[in-house]
């Protein structure tokens, strides 16, 4: 499949993949912060559904905060990758330390984003979570064990690109994963796309706003 041109694209592609979900008022879609939202609108918007945001975060290793030593949710849950946690050999005292940290910053996005709209119920709707890409998959279990304490009738993941194994990980978690694009070998979500540039909050807050009209 031919590389992505930007976020809007993704959206556009994966909603073509989610047409049977449109037009029912049992769906809701869920965009991660922050470029998880722009693929997210243009599912929503094409299939008819409302979106809100689900945001998690990354627990990042000391000194290295791009690799992912788990994430938290919205609603409390914490997965965390054990093998990086050993590898580092890090401890609970530091894992505290750093979900500590990434919980603040969650609690004051999800003010920042939501202002003062209050989340959607999610009990017995079938509720399509989606991201701009999934790489260890760690944010997204994250993101699945917070929202079945919602119980939804349904979880279907839908990204538009991810390692093979990782999509095939999250297949036993949810009712139905969509992954658009699984190339071997896999780098980085960013190769997939033509612009992965970075999304800005005030670009979510816009977005968040212009679906009030879906």
């Amino acid at each position: 499949m031919e590389k992505l041109i930007n976020r809007q694209d993704a959206g556009r592609r994966l909603a073509a993949e989610l047409d049977r979900y449109a037009g029912r008022d049992d769906t809701i879609v869920l965009g991660v912060p922050r470029g998880g939202v722009v693929v997210a609108f243009e599912v929503a918007h094409a299939i008819g559904a409302p979106l809100d945001i689900f945001i998690v975060r990354k627990l990042g290793a000391p000194e290295q905060e791009e690799l992912a030593v788990g994430a938290i949710a919205s609603g409390g849950v914490r997965v965390l990758n054990d093998d990086v946690v050993e590898a580092l050999g890090l401890t609970e005292d530091q894992i505290e330390v750093i979900a500590a940290r990434e919980q603040a910053v969650l609690e004051q996005n999800e003010r920042r984003y939501r202002g003062h709209s209050t989340p959607l119920d999610l009990s017995g709707k079938t509720v399509i979570l989606v991201d701009d890409g999934l790489a260890t998959g760690a944010s997204m279990r994250a993101a699945i064990r917070s929202l079945k304490i919602h119980q939804p009738a349904r979880i279907v993941v839908a990204v538009p690109t991810g390692p093979s194994d990782t999509c095939a990980d999250l297949r036993r978690e949810v009712d139905e994963t969509v992954c658009l694009m699984t190339p071997e070998p896999f780098y980085a979500i960013g190769f997939a796309y033509v612009d992965f540039s970075q999304t800005s909050d005030e670009e979510v807050v816009g977005l968040l706003e212009k679906a009030q009209s879906f």
